[in-house]
């Protein structure tokens, strides 16, 4: 499988913002990642030598795949977007 991750950030005012990145972590640390990003009032990427802010309040929701092999047992799967 590749290391390349992709991920689109909706954001509250119906634009967006895809990205192309790196594997970030094991799988098995993505639990206590994602938590870390949620605890913050931004979101923080690095991106072709920039630093990006975003506030989380301005995201509507984060889009990333493909998904990881391991979950966090929080995690709702096997589901499928009808609309």
């Amino acid at each position: 499988m590749s290391d390349r991750r992709y991920a689109v950030i909706h954001f509250t005012d119906g634009t967006k913002l895809t990205l192309d990145l790196p594997k970030q972590s094991e799988d098995a640390n993505i639990a206590r990642r994602m938590q870390k990003i949620l605890d913050n009032s931004c979101l923080t990427i690095e991106a072709d030598g920039s630093l990006i802010t975003i506030p989380m309040n301005s995201i509507k929701y984060i889009q990333s795949y493909p998904k990881p092999d391991v979950l966090p047992d929080f995690v709702i799967q096997g589901a499928t977007i009808t609309d």
